[in-house]
Parts: structure tokens; sequence; C-alpha cells
């Protein structure tokens, strides 16, 4: 199921998307006790962590059960600014009772390939100590938090790099021609799992591939936000107005 919901700015945006965070927390957390999110970059997510961070937000999600994860990350140290984990630790996790061994960062400090087989290795860990053999095949987050770029790539999900396409694999390393440099990201084949996704887009400059990813020809090679579509769960598109002029 896909829902489109369209804001009269990005402030507005981040409160709704606030509210959303705090209810899927609470409807995972009475299921089955934990919480798993996976973070975005980007300036629309970070305004979502703002709130998150203060009340009256903070005060209403049982953080001690809410575990992190990174959608993709920068080939950089984890005190880097422009690192994901770094800029998440800065705006929201350090003023959160969070526990230390519940933030999952990617360690992007290390070889790509390296970081992104360990990362793989830390999801199955993950899952594997919530569910039993038989139920692993059910494996996955119960939010993903995603940006759009004005080229319509998410996470490191980039025009005509392989990664949009991987179906086995969770996570991948691959170098970006376009940015000349290695990014590490989850693929479709995790992301495409989790119960609730939902995309955070604002600005006029993305408008005219926002109008071609939800309403145009299916061409995720050229836009590879196209690429996720929830196996089993549901889709929202939290827009300001000027991301969705052309609609």
């Amino acid at each position: 199921m896909q829902n489109i919901k369209i804001f009269p700015d990005p402030q507005l945006l981040a409160q709704a998307a606030a509210e959303q965070f705090v209810q899927i927390s609470d409807r995972s957390i009475h299921a089955h006790g934990v919480f798993s999110v996976a973070l975005s970059g980007g300036s629309t997510p970070y305004l979502l962590y703002n709130l998150l961070a203060t009340e009256p937000y903070s005060e209403r999600v049982d953080w001690s059960r809410v575990h992190f994860f990174w959608g993709d990350e920068r080939c950089v140290p984890p005190d880097h600014s422009e690192s994901n984990y770094f800029k998440a630790h800065q705006i929201l996790l350090q003023h959160l009772p969070i526990l230390e061994e519940n933030v999952h960062r990617i360690q992007a400090e290390l070889k790509p390939e390296l970081a992104a087989e360990l990362y793989e290795e830390t999801l199955l860990q993950f899952f594997s100590n919530l569910l039993d053999e038989e139920e692993r095949v059910h494996a996955r987050f119960d939010l993903v938090l995603l940006g759009m770029g004005d080229d319509g790539h998410t996470a490191s999900l980039f025009p005509g790099t392989p990664a949009v396409l991987e179906n086995r694999r969770w996570v991948a390393a691959q170098y970006v021609d376009k940015l000349a440099a290695w990014r590490i990201t989850l693929t479709p084949a995790i992301l495409n799992r989790a119960e609730h996704i939902i995309f955070l887009v604002s600005g006029a400059a993305k408008s005219y591939t926002l109008q071609r990813v939800i309403y145009g020809s299916y061409m995720p090679d050229r836009y590879p936000s196209q690429v996720i579509k929830p196996e089993n769960g549901d889709l929202i598109w939290l827009l300001d107005e000027a991301a969705a002029s052309l609609f």
C-alpha cells in the first residue's frame, strides 16, 4: 500500500514524520518487544531527528527498546562531519537514553567490501536473535526512513549502479562515479522487507524527479527510488508542497 501526504512546509512534514515514528515504535514494541529502525541521512530527516530529541516526542518513545541502523553511509570515520552516523548522533542519539549496544552503525572507516560484509553479518545476527530458524525468512525492519536526491537516488542506490537491482545481498559496497567516492548501502533485498517505509522529500529542486518516480514509467536504473516497493508492508511518501508542485 502506498500513501502520499503533502504538507505546506518541511517543518510540518517533519512533525508528521515524528508522529509516525512514535506510533510505529509503540506498536512494534507492544507486538514483539523491540523497535528496529533504519535511519537516513539528508536535511529533511535531520528535521525529524531534531523533533524526536525534544519534548513531547522524546517522552513518548521507550528508547531502551529501540535499535538504530543506517540505510547507507559514506566511507569516512564515525567522527567525520559527513558521516550519517555522526550527524544522527549529534542531533538525536546523544540526547536520548539509548543503550549503546542498540546502536548498530556501519563501520565505514574500514575497506568498503569488508564494511559491507560486516554490516550484513550485523543484520543477520540481530534478526537471528529475534527469530527462530523457521521465522528468519521474515526478518525485516519495523521502519525504514528514506530520503530522495534530485537525481532520484535513495540511500546510496544511485542511477546506474549495481546495488539498485540487487536482490540477494542485503548490504553492498559500491563506487559512485559522480561522487568519486565509495558508499555502503542497504539494498532492495532487505529494504523491501520492511513493515513500514517512509520517504521524506522536500524542496522544489526535487519536484521534476519526484513526479517521475511516483507517476512515471518504471525505470529504476534511472530513478532508483522506484525500486522501493515493500513486499508485505506499507510505503508512505511525506512531501512538502514545493516537492509535490508538479503533481
